[in-house]
């Protein structure tokens, strides 16, 4: 009887676990999407100029 009981207080802790991972993980991703927003939500209402991506100088040789 005292092996099943510190198996379901086992249990119990890895499923605590597992949902404060989950919600970490929930939290991290909208926040990451939030950024993402913001950055290009703002990107998108400004005017699109062109720049150039070549370097500045040759290559050398």
């Amino acid at each position: 009887m005292f092996e099943y009981e510190i198996q379901q207080t086992r249990s119990a802790e890895l499923i605590r676990r597992a949902d404060q991972a989950r919600l970490v993980r929930e939290a991290v991703r909208a926040r990451r999407a939030a950024r993402r927003e913001a950055r290009h939500g703002a990107a998108g209402a400004e005017s699109h100029t062109f720049r150039f991506r070549r370097h500045r100088f040759a290559r050398a040789a």
